[in-house]
Order: C-alpha cells, then structure tokens, then sequence
C-alpha cells in the first residue's frame, strides 16, 4: 500500500513538471497584483514549480537524518530567492539570467536522480546561487508595480510550501524502487535541457 502511494506520488509529480511549457520571464504576461498572483506565480512556470520541488526532493532523499538535513537547502533557497529578487527590485543587472535557471534544473536534475549527499554548507551554496537568479528574474518582473512586497510574500510562501510537498515526496520515496527517484529526477534534467535550448 505504502509502496503505491509512492508510485503514484512520484508519477504524478513528474506528469505535473512540463505543465507549463512557458519560459520563465513574462510567463504570467507581467501581471503582478498582490499576494494571491504572487502565491500563484511560482505555481504557473515550469522552471519554478520544477526547481523547489527538485530542492525539496533532493533534501529528503539525500539526508542521512531527518533533522536538520532536510531543511538547509529548502532555506537557503527561500532565503538567496528573497534576496534576488530585491536585488531585481533595485535593479541589479546580472548576466545571464535565464540560462543560469535553465542550468539550475539541469543541476538539480542530476542531485535527485544522484542522491548525492553534500555538506550543509555546499548544499546551501548550490541552490543558493541559483535561487538568486530565480529572484532577479522575478523581481526585474515586478520592478516599479505596486504591491510588489506583497506579491514577494505570496512567491515566498509558495515557495516554502513546494519546498515541503518536495520533501514529503522524497521523504516517501526514500525507501522506494531505486528507479523512481532517477525518474523524477531525469524529468528535471530534461527540463532544463529545453529550457536551456531556448535560452541560447
């Protein structure tokens, strides 16, 4: 029983990755208007959804104890995403924004389907840089719009909540066929492949 939740826990999150097949910047038509649409934003966009679910997931199955492993990488992420995107809001210009977010795909892809254990400190640093590049992708987005802290705090908590849906996931497949996890994980990378593909 266990063993088919799992199976189809994993089946559903890899048939939810390639919903949104519109690239990052712009995806929602650059309209931002408040908590709700910010919440909402990160739930739209591929690259998103994929990229904090992948964090959360890689968190859970690579952890050798539940407490703190799983949560340093979802809080670096939420954090360095925070970050970038007042960096956007102040108009920090960093190059190549959306190859380095197509990238981040490719990289968590790998870090799933891997189950490589890495140090606190290094696992922090991954996700944290690119979770910068997420930010200023969102924040050059909102840039002069009113309510843009607002639509911040709606992107941030829908980011800590895809953190958790990953780590449920991952935690429940932790123990599961070998497969699943490589699965899901190579969605991600293929994923980023594409995007990666249309950004240069």
């Amino acid at each position: 029983m266990r063993h088919n939740a799992s199976k189809t826990l994993a089946l559903l999150a890899m048939l939810l990755l390639p919903l949104a097949a519109s690239a990052h910047t712009g995806a929602d038509g650059g309209v931002h208007h408040g908590f709700t649409t910010g919440f909402l934003h990160p739930l739209t966009g591929a690259d998103h959804l994929a990229a904090m679910v992948a964090v959360g997931l890689w968190s859970a199955l690579a952890a050798r104890r539940a407490w703190p492993d799983l949560l340093w990488a979802p809080l670096a992420f939420a954090a360095m995403l925070l970050a970038g995107a007042l960096m956007g809001l102040a108009g920090v210009q960093l190059l190549a924004v959306e190859p380095m977010i197509a990238a981040s795909l490719l990289v968590l892809g790998l870090l799933v389907a891997t189950r490589i254990h890495l140090p606190a400190a290094a696992a922090m640093a991954v996700v944290g840089v690119f979770a910068v590049f997420h930010g200023v992708a969102h924040g050059h987005e909102l840039a002069g719009e009113q309510g843009a802290a607002l639509t911040l705090a709606g992107m941030v908590g829908a980011t800590v909540l895809l953190h958790l849906a990953g780590i449920g996931l991952g935690w429940a497949l932790r123990h599961a066929n070998a497969w699943l996890p490589r699965v899901a994980g190579a969605a991600v990378v293929a994923l980023g492949a594409t995007l990666l593909s249309q950004a240069v």
